[in-house]
């Protein structure tokens, strides 16, 4: 199971593209409310999440995903169960990816350590010990993926797509979106 932790202020494109394009490849994905069921973002969207913080089952945990948008970071931090979710992910040897101003997260809990890093052009003096990777959309260093902002929303997503299920479905799942 993929849970996608939406905290009012979450940049949509880094949220709902990851959803997509993780369910065209079969992945089961549920959107994760922090701040309840309807989550607005940080243009006024409001999405229906699937279940609620509250109802998350770290059990089925295969990947966690951290949108961006500065104030879905700020939900995800000030959450307990949230930033517990996290630690776990890390700690269980799951995937974790974060996006935009999400691996920034990462690095405060010392999770991208000595690792390749990417995060929104401005954030990296928050990325603590993290080996920043210049001009990459999306980086991939074991069991952590960053990206870099909502126009690397799409390389995210196949790269997640990749992790759970190989090169030849995100490739596939490339050429069904018409990637040029």
């Amino acid at each position: 199971m993929v849970y996608v932790l939406l905290g009012t202020g979450f940049e949509e494109v880094e949220a709902i593209t990851p959803v997509d394009l993780l369910r065209r490849a079969g992945v089961d994905v549920l959107t994760v409310g922090i701040d309840g069921k309807t989550v607005y973002g940080s243009h006024r969207i409001g999405i229906a999440a699937d279940i609620t913080i509250e109802e998350m089952d770290l059990s089925e945990l295969d990947m966690l995903v951290l949108p961006g948008g500065l104030g879905g970071v700020a939900s995800i931090r000030g959450n307990k169960k949230a930033m517990d979710a996290v630690r776990f992910a890390y700690e269980n040897q799951k995937f974790i990816a974060a996006i935009c101003a999400g691996p920034t997260i990462l690095a405060e809990l010392q999770i991208t350590d000595g690792k390749k890093a990417v995060c929104y052009p401005g954030c990296e003096e928050q990325m603590g010990a993290a080996r920043i990777v210049d001009d990459a959309p999306c980086v991939r260093d074991g069991r952590v993926i960053t990206a870099a902002s909502a126009g690397c929303a799409v390389p995210f997503a196949l790269a997640l797509v990749d992790a759970l299920k190989g090169q030849r479905a995100a490739d596939c799942i490339a050429r069904q979106i018409v990637i040029r």
